[in-house]
This record gives structure tokens, sequence and C-alpha cells, in this order.
């Protein structure tokens, strides 16, 4: 396939996936499997999940991270460039159309009732983002252990209504992943020290 044919196909692609995402990044990821790892198949699941991982815990919008880690994945520095373009192309616009009319939108009774059903549709492309990449993930001791404890503490903080952002549960959980890599090779290089 041509170069210039694959960013416009990227470009496209994206595009279409910040059109029609409401809810964030996270409702986006959900859309961006379907696009590129099950449709265009540009990235692997395995790749894929790393990607959200990344996108996630580094600084910006995961929106933004995840379409220049895939931009970048698919075609380099201008397809990273390409992807972030155009998945902010139609946020920008529509935040910018809004902005000029926003007293008479928002007052608007349509409106109102179009961003509850927006709500709805947006805890489903959550909810699926979570479950494929549960589904994807490798099934061992050490991730089902963090999956577990992650959820008991989100559901015990919230029943207590404490504030606990998610960045401390990536960063504690991305701490433990260091420390248990880390304790694995020390063990690894004292058992084939000792033969």
């Amino acid at each position: 396939m041509k170069k210039k044919n694959l960013l416009l196909m990227l470009f496209l692609s994206m595009l279409k996936i910040g059109l029609f995402t409401f809810g964030g990044g996270y409702a986006m990821i959900a859309l961006l499997e379907n696009e590129f790892v099950e449709n265009k198949k540009w990235i692997d699941k395995e790749e894929f999940l790393d990607m959200a991982a990344i996108a996630e815990s580094t600084p910006g919008p995961i929106a933004i991270n995840a379409a220049t880690y895939i931009g970048y994945t698919v075609k380099g520095f201008m397809g990273s460039l390409v992807a972030t373009i155009a998945v902010c192309i139609p946020s920008f616009t529509i935040i910018y159309l809004i902005s000029l009319f926003f007293n008479q939108f928002i007052e608007l009774e349509y409106v109102a009732y179009a961003f509850r059903g927006i709500q709805i549709c947006v805890i489903y492309l959550i909810l699926s983002a979570g479950m494929k990449m549960f589904r994807g993930m490798e099934k061992s001791f050490f991730n089902i252990a963090v999956f577990l404890v992650s959820c008991a503490f989100m559901l015990v903080l919230s029943f207590l209504a404490v504030e606990f952002s998610a960045v401390y549960y990536i960063a504690i959980s991305g701490i433990i992943g260091l420390a248990v890599s880390c304790f694995s090779s020390l063990r690894k290089k004292d058992k084939e020290g000792k033969r």
C-alpha cells in the first residue's frame, strides 16, 4: 500500500473515531480496538493492551496519547502527527462552535435529552473497553491479583466516599509490577549463579 494512501486511511479512521467518541478517552478505547486491531489489523491485541497502559500512564489526555502511539506504530513520526491532528479536529470544531452559542445551546431542551442518552452510551463503551482488555490480558497470578486488589480498593473507597485518583492506582500498580519484575530477575540470576 502506498505511503500517502496509508496516511489518508489513518487520518480518516482517526477523524471518524474523534467524531463519534463521546465520554473521553476511556470510551474511545473500544472504538480504537475495533478499528485498528479487529478491522484493519494494523496492531495486535498484546500491543494494543500495552498502548492503552502507556496512553493512560503518560501525561496528557488518553485519546491524544493513544492516537499518537497508534499513528507512530503505523507510520512513524508522520503517522503520529496525522493521527493526533485527525483525532483533535472534531472535538476542537464542535467545542468552538458550541462556545459561540453556548448560552442558547445549553438552554435547548432537546440538547439536555441528547446528553442524557449519550451518558448511558458512554458507560457502555467504557465497560466494553474494560472487558475486552481484561479478556486480552495474560491470565497470570500476578495480573489477576493486581486486578482483584485494585477492584476491591475501588469499591471500598467508593462506598466510604473517599476520593482516590485513578492516577494513584496506575502509579502503585506500575511500582508493584516493576518491583516484582526486578525481584524475579534477581532470583533468576541468583539461581543461575548457584549452578
